[in-house]
């Protein structure tokens, strides 16, 4: 590859997990390692890239709760067919159990015991890749394919040393179950409404990426749970989100497809920035980094 290319998209799922709590709702974010190479030390969904064993209709269609014709109608949409609905979503169940410590699965004629050693195993950190896959066919575990729903698509930056080609669910928490860090690749587990984590990145104590900004500022306008779950009915995946980097010797700026200036090449001023930092809630197109925490500006 020539080293002027950008880097390859890689295929990922992200789950943006969500609880009613005092008649509101809240959302599930994990502090990404230092070490991760990607967002280090920011505050993101569980999730992570689609496997080789994540793959694979004929081979799943026994241990998921829906029919291929039911994916497609729930999970697919334009240019994403029913074997990648249905690899998007085995990875999203797969990395919320290694990241936060819960299955979306059915527990029907399941003990407490084999839920919590499977939610114990995924802390074992010489797990080989195909473990997950293993562990539910042997066991004859159901996914949840129909406790999720779809977000948004996202595709990273041209200029990101690496690039994924992300979908966005969103799954209802489990009962009976709690999330829990894996602290090796993520730290730090907590839940917060959009509202809270939107504030709190502003303060610098819980410093979020930039999709996670967007997407809880699109999670404001739902009051409840009642209320996602009906807009969840009919959301669709939509356009695919590819916004711009812009570097700056201010700290870099992501232009959103909806910027003015995304489909521009002429420089930004960012001098200005800190004066323009928005309030959570507002509407914006840029968001710029300004010593390590993302914040959105005004144009």
């Amino acid at each position: 590859m020539d080293k002027n290319s950008p880097p390859p998209l890689r295929q990922a799922a992200t789950v943006i997990l969500v609880r009613e709590k005092n008649n509101a709702f809240e959302v599930y974010l994990l502090r990404r390692s230092n070490k991760s190479g990607f967002m280090d030390g920011l505050y993101v969904f569980p999730g992570g890239v689609v496997d080789p064993e994540d793959k694979g209709l004929e081979s799943w269609a026994p241990f998921v709760d829906m029919h291929p014709n039911e994916i497609e109608k729930q999970l697919g949409g334009i240019a994403f067919s029913v074997e990648d609905a249905l690899s998007f979503s085995i990875a999203a169940i797969r990395e919320t159990l290694e990241e936060a410590g819960v299955l979306i699965a059915s527990t029907k004629g399941k003990t407490k015991k084999e839920l919590d050693h499977i939610c114990t195993l995924r802390l074992n950190t010489d797990l080989p890749k195909s473990w997950f896959r293993t562990k539910v066919m042997d066991e004859r575990w159901t996914l949840s394919l129909s406790s999720l729903g779809k977000w948004s698509h996202w595709i990273t930056p041209v200029l990101m040393k690496k690039r994924f080609d992300t979908r966005f669910f969103i799954a209802f928490m489990p009962e009976g179950q709690s999330c829990l860090a894996d602290e090796t690749e993520t730290h730090h587990g907590i839940w917060l409404t959009p509202q809270k984590a939107l504030e709190q990145n502003l303060d610098l104590s819980i410093p979020l990426s930039p999709p996670t900004v967007v997407t809880l500022t699109e999670l404001l306008k739902y009051k409840s749970l009642n209320t996602l779950r009906e807009e969840l009915q009919t959301h669709s995946w939509g356009d695919p989100l590819s916004p711009r980097l812009v570097p700056s010797p201010n700290g870099p700026v992501i232009l959103e497809p909806w910027d003015p200036m995304w489909d521009s090449d002429g420089e930004m001023d960012t001098s200005g920035f800190s004066k323009k930092i928005l309030s959570p809630g507002a509407c914006f197109s840029r968001i710029w980094c300004d010593n390590g925490v993302w914040k959105p500006v005004a144009v």
